[in-house]
């Protein structure tokens, strides 16, 4: 396995086409994309750290060695549990994204139907993937998951768009690979991975066969092009001297992508699916509740957790920590968290061999959806209750910088000062101004699909015969 070290020696031998702000940038030069490495450096940091060999690494039954969790493949509940708490611990970590989430989950889903197709249609993906697979933990390469493409009009299928590149589809086959065009956006570090896998961004019906397809490139293959987010944040990051003066120093926002790709050739060992819309819903469905029990519901506990502990700093900082409200509120935020969590953990612990006979572990639909909303809708109550703790000066604070500033420095430690000196209570203003006027709140709501489909999802696989048969006759009604 690589250590921090090895990753970040790795990455100098990467060039990908990056464009941010309107201008392109190196990934190793540049303050806002060396946010997205730092943060996969020290994942790799966790994973070679023994308090957490459990939690980060599992033994691979391709290898024979130990990997990192990033690339295994579930084989039990306990494997599901502990994605859960891989997810939960890197939050903790980094106050961002484990930048390796979603390959993780979409290698997970990949997994199973591939393993279905072979069996049912006497295809080569499964061998293909596991070899693919065991590449990946032979060498413990980062991986990225691509999901989302931009969809153009709502209201039209892939086949009907004006433009089809608007969702990615193939565009020519031949001999040794496919030839592919289209986009994915929101793609959640990509650009400081070795490696992204792609997959549908929904089910596929007949007619749509060239949007069918899932398949894995390396990080800037020609023809791809990698279009950052740019926000206040990463001007702010630009134009500080000192990162220490951020809200989250090290690792930022959550940085993002759209990943474009333009005649991008893969062979076929790294197709993993082309054509076979019958199996594209069981593949996005595989994938949301994984990615929905670790992303939206583990990932964002994590985040609780640093929003509660600043929450209570700022709270002992001004000298109101014992006040009834604020322990009321602290505790509304703890409850918050503790039923993501619950939700989370049931999601594992209810999980089942998917599909029956491939020795692959999927969690449960219901919980893993219920996870996730319970998170949406519960961070907007964490992100209240944070900055109402925390007052004003999350939002009103002048920059640390003004204590360094021999004009300002004893205005600012004269008025900024409670119960604490004023330096540590303007940082946690900072590090609070990060969650509550930051990036995590849409972040949250549509990270890991948007509330919406989670409810559909929760609707449509709820037995609603037997509830109903349960209280008719219970209150005496005859069928």
């Amino acid at each position: 396995m690589k250590t921090a070290a090895e990753y970040l020696e790795s990455m100098k031998n990467l060039n990908p086409r990056i464009f941010l702000g309107g201008r392109e940038v190196k990934l190793l030069e540049n303050p806002t994309t060396l946010t997205v490495v730092r943060a996969n450096a020290r994942v790799y940091e966790l994973s070679t750290d023994p308090r957490y060999r459990e939690i980060m690494t599992a033994l691979s039954p391709y290898t024979g060695e130990r990997v990192s969790r990033c690339l295994h493949i579930a084989q039990s509940v306990r494997d599901l549990e502990m994605r859960a708490e891989m997810a939960l611990l890197t939050s903790q970590v980094l106050g961002t994204c484990n930048y390796r989430c979603v390959g993780a989950d979409v290698l997970n889903a990949l997994a199973g139907v591939t393993w279905e197709m072979d069996r049912e249609l006497g295809t080569d993906y499964h061998r293909r993937f596991t070899s693919y697979l065991r590449y990946l933990q032979e060498n413990d390469l980062a991986v990225s998951g691509a999901v989302t493409d931009p969809k153009g009009e709502r209201t039209k299928r892939p086949a009907q768009q004006d433009d089809p590149d608007v969702y990615v589809h193939v565009v020519e086959k031949n001999a040794d690979g496919i030839v592919v065009r289209g986009a994915k956006v929101s793609q959640s570090g990509a650009i400081g991975c070795h490696e992204t896998v792609v997959i549908p961004t929904m089910a596929m019906r007949p007619g749509e066969e060239d949007f069918a397809v899932a398949f894995a490139v390396p990080n800037g293959a020609p023809g791809i092009t990698y279009i950052c987010q740019y926000t206040p944040f990463t001007a702010e990051r630009e134009l500080i001297p000192d990162v220490k003066y951020l809200g989250n120093p090290l690792y930022g926002q959550r940085e993002t992508c759209i990943m474009v790709f333009e005649n991008v050739f893969v062979p076929w060992e790294r197709v993993f699916l082309c054509g076979e819309t019958q199996y594209t819903g069981r593949l996005i469905a595989r994938f949301a509740k994984t990615h929905r029990m670790n992303c939206g519901g583990a990932c964002k506990v994590g985040f609780a957790d640093l929003m509660i502990g600043a929450a209570q700093l700022a709270a002992e900082y001004a000298g109101v920590s014992k006040a009834p409200h604020i322990v009321e509120k602290i505790t509304e935020m703890i409850r918050i968290r503790e039923t993501c969590y619950a939700c989370t953990i049931a999601a594992a612990y209810k999980g089942k061999e998917e599909p029956a006979g491939s020795g692959f572990y999927q969690p449960d639909d219901i919980f893993g959806n219920v996870a996730k909303l319970a998170a949406a809708d519960g961070f907007w109550d964490l992100m209240k209750w944070a900055a109402d703790i925390g007052g004003g000066m999350v939002v009103t604070a002048p920059s640390e910088l003004e204590l360094e500033n021999p004009q300002t420095s004893n205005y600012v430690r004269k008025f900024m000062r409670a119960t604490a000196p004023a330096e540590p209570r303007l940082r946690i203003a900072k590090f609070l101004q990060n969650w509550c006027a930051g990036l995590h709140g849409a972040g949250t709501w549509h990270g890991a699909g948007s509330p919406q489909a989670q409810k559909l999802t929760l609707y449509a696989l709820t037995d609603l015969e037997s509830k109903k048969k349960m209280a008719r006759e219970l209150a005496g009604i005859e069928e």
